[in-house]
């Protein structure tokens, strides 16, 4: 089945050739085509270009027409951070904060990660993807087409894998491309307080195992964080890890500097994610290497803690990408609409550049650039149209308006 896309007035960042990330000065640039058309042929993008080349129909009983009607099109956003499976949202965490304690003091109270896993444990697992499918709709409604869930509020082998489960059905059961994580380092359960070494060994031989034989994630992730993991702990996980070949993608730097972008790099990690703190010697670990700097603004946004420095990254010459970090506890927000302006507003970033951060960036910082985060000549459909907008500076610009019109993902448009 083929279907155009006909009446476009800017098909948003094109490509011609393969590109892995955008960084440095490039990240300002992007390729459009103006009054354009776009051809999927079953989920694939087979072909675009202005109209006035567009060679007509030859197949009407096989072609199904959208009018974008002046809208722009844009390909979906890749969401690469993101705890999308969690059993209650945390609102009486958020008063607590507006009462003045900090994100620190209400998880040393057993608020946060550990107020998360609690629940969970006593949730089912058909409750889990009863509620994580009502999030996932709400991801797609707003223009995401692909996104990475962790694990990581079980911190027991069985809810760490329930976990894992439920994401693995949603994989079947919507059309997003889903990533999944192992995130069993996510914090330290109060049982293991004071036997720390226990819970690295229930992680590194038990926990790991289990989720490679049951080949339930892509990656594996650790909160590399003043009391959360420790360097020497992360170390210890991530080699665990290696032998069952599950890639790295790290927490780092969100409030302190303890060495973790420097150790993910030596351990080939895909993305390092936060970097709300970042000193000297983290920019040169990630210069020449093949680790995405990974910024989560919403989580900074929601927190009041300060953004990361995202020019500067630029500036060096390196590539960055912006996700989401949806959780229920220091992100609850699931629209990369919204990222993307806090992007601009709060960190200073060009619109071609926040676009790039949130597409091609974060698609390679989920290892799926080869099929998504751009619109070109053999990648997935994954695409959104908006409405008559003056120009694409006007998406991140227009910060509180849904200016979606329509979503198609894998070629299918998304009622």
């Amino acid at each position: 089945m083929k279907t155009i896309i006909k009446n476009i007035k800017e098909l948003v960042n094109v490509d011609y050739k393969d590109r892995n990330w955008s960084s440095g000065k490039d990240m300002s640039k992007i390729n459009t085509i103006e009054d354009a058309f776009i051809e999927i042929n079953n989920g694939i993008i087979s072909s675009f270009g202005s109209m006035n080349s567009w060679e007509g129909i030859d197949d009407w009983n096989n072609t199904k027409i959208i009018d974008a009607d002046g809208g722009m099109v844009f390909p979906s956003y890749c969401d690469s951070h993101t705890h999308l499976v969690f059993a209650e949202s945390r609102e009486k965490e958020f008063v607590d904060r507006l009462k003045g304690l900090t994100y620190q003091e209400i998880a040393q109270k057993g608020g946060g990660i550990l107020n998360s896993a609690n629940t969970l444990q006593k949730t089912s697992e058909e409750e889990l993807i009863k509620k994580a499918l009502v999030q996932a709709k709400k991801v797609i409604k707003t223009g995401t087409g692909a996104i990475e869930i962790k694990s990581g509020y079980g911190l027991t082998l069985e809810s760490e894998l329930k976990i894992l489960r439920v994401i693995k059905k949603l994989s079947e059961i919507t059309p997003l491309t889903i990533k999944s994580t192992f995130l069993g380092a996510h914090a330290i359960p109060k049982k293991y307080e004071r036997k720390r070494k226990d819970y690295i060994k229930l992680i590194t031989e038990e926990m790991i195992p289990q989720v490679s034989e049951e080949n339930l994630a892509d990656f594996i992730d650790v909160f590399c964080e003043e009391g959360y993991f420790s360097i020497d702990e992360t170390d210890k996980i991530l080699t665990a890890a290696k032998k069952y070949r599950l890639t790295p993608k790290t927490h780092v730097n969100q409030f302190t500097i303890l060495g973790g972008v420097e150790l993910s790099v030596s351990h080939n990690a895909l993305s390092v994610d936060h970097l709300e703190q970042m000193c000297k010697k983290d920019f040169e670990a990630l210069q020449g290497s093949k680790t995405m700097p990974t910024m989560l603004p919403g989580c900074s946004f929601f927190l009041g803690i300060p953004y990361g420095p995202a020019k500067e990254i630029i500036e060096k010459n390196l590539p960055l990408a912006l996700a989401s970090d949806f959780n229920p506890g220091s992100s609850p927000n699931s629209n990369m609409n919204f990222i993307a302006s806090l992007g601009c507003l709060k960190m200073n970033l060009l619109p071609e550049e926040v676009i790039n951060a949130t597409t091609i960036n974060t698609a390679y910082a989920m290892g799926v650039e080869n099929i998504l985060g751009s619109i070109k000549k053999g990648k997935k459909a994954n695409l959104f149209i908006t409405n008559q907008i003056e120009s694409y500076a006007y998406l991140p610009y227009s910060f509180g308006d849904n200016l979606i019109n329509k979503i198609i993902l894998n070629g299918i448009i998304q009622e």
